[in-house]
């Protein structure tokens, strides 16, 4: 296996996406059906040229079909999928079919648009459906049909753990990847999911997202809007991945959404506010609350406290108003990274129970400089 570059003072493994898994299994598979006998090792070739092998875990032969599974290990990646059996049932089809791709079970149907495939399809992306017929093309030679169903034990299961149910991928998960390698910790699977929701929410016609930073949040500007389930982005800390995807697939009103930490992070011109990438300055914000008429025992109180949270609670029972100060300043580190004035652009801050302490209203957005704390 591929060692990725030290993080954290740790050597991390990379790993191999669904779509690897399921090219060598179908590599495996259909060599088995061409030829009566499984490979020990199976290799195959990934967009960038690396050619790793695998050990099959599923091995079954029978008239006119062969199937072969191969255990999908994502390295030190906190993958969904890692462990899954990806399996491939290989067929022989109709004289000048093609490859024809089913969606066996654990593996999930389109049934909206906006997706990279139309509707009806299974949702095994398009870098691995090539990979899938290069890699048969390397035992069929010139012979080109086949079907090949692609199956994921407990696909159902695992499917209820991404996104795959609000883009209307149903029935399990997707076969996805681009390398066909897994980089720990990259969050490069979340980022592409946030692009397809809002890829579906166009297709769909819908005017109005909103990107929420947790579960909280999302329900409270759901509830606030009235909004549709097609139209929540489950956003989580990229907030900059969302707003820089919007920039070139534009919707006329977006709504950002989270708690008070998150949203001060944002306020403080942090565009990914993951708790990793840098902590909310309690002196900036302590700062703000001098501006908004904190006396000095305040001022020291919040500058001291405990988490925003904390900062936040001291603020009210003073009787001074934060949130939409925060949502404020927040807009305008939004607004900077979407850079289209035809958007309109809503910043909420809710508190932990899912009440609204902040907000920055709709406002066609601009290039002001959000303000350092």
């Amino acid at each position: 296996m591929e060692a990725a570059p030290e993080t954290d003072g740790k050597n991390l493994r990379r790993g191999w996406t669904t779509g690897t898994c399921a090219a060598a299994a179908s590599k495996a598979a259909c060599l088995a059906l061409l030829s009566g006998q499984f490979p020990t090792m199976v290799e195959v070739t990934l967009p960038g040229g690396q050619q790793p092998s695998f050990a099959l875990a599923l091995e079954e032969i029978g008239e006119g079909v062969a199937k072969a599974g191969i255990v999908k290990d994502a390295g030190d990646d906190p993958d969904v999928t890692h462990g899954a059996l990806i399996m491939s049932t290989v067929r022989r089809g109709a004289i000048g079919s093609g490859i024809k791709f089913k969606a066996g079970p654990g593996v999930g149907t389109v049934t909206l648009p906006g997706l990279p495939l139309p509707p009806g399809e299974p949702s095994i992306n398009p870098v691995p459906r090539k990979m899938i017929a290069q890699a048969i093309a390397e035992v069929a030679g010139g012979e080109t049909d086949f079907e090949v169903e692609i199956s994921v034990a407990d696909g159902e299961k695992i499917a209820v753990k991404t996104m795959n149910g609000r883009l209307g991928i149903l029935g399990g998960i997707s076969i996805l990847g681009t390398t066909g390698i897994v980089i720990p910790f990259s969050c490069s699977a979340w980022i592409h999911s946030i692009w397809r929701g809002i890829d579906v929410a166009r297709a769909a016609g819908l005017d109005h997202v909103s990107g929420a930073t947790g579960n909280t949040s999302e329900k409270a500007a759901q509830a606030y809007h009235g909004l549709s389930e097609i139209a929540l982005i489950d956003m989580g800390d990229f907030v900059g991945g969302m707003l820089k995807y919007l920039r070139d697939h534009p919707v006329p009103k977006v709504t950002i959404a989270g708690g008070v930490a998150k949203m001060t992070k944002l306020a403080q011109g942090m565009l990914d506010v993951h708790s990793k990438r840098g902590l909310a300055d309690l002196e900036a914000l302590a700062k703000l609350a001098a501006d908004a008429g904190a006396d000095k025992a305040l001022v020291e109180r919040i500058s001291s406290a405990n988490t925003v949270s904390h900062a936040f609670t001291l603020a009210g029972e003073s009787g001074l108003v934060l949130g939409d100060r925060i949502a404020a300043l927040a807009w305008k580190t939004a607004a900077k990274a979407l850079k289209d004035p035809a958007v309109a652009l809503e910043i909420l801050v809710f508190d932990r129970e899912g009440r609204l302490v902040g907000r920055a209203p709709f406002t066609q957005t601009d290039h002001s400089e959000s303000l350092p704390a």
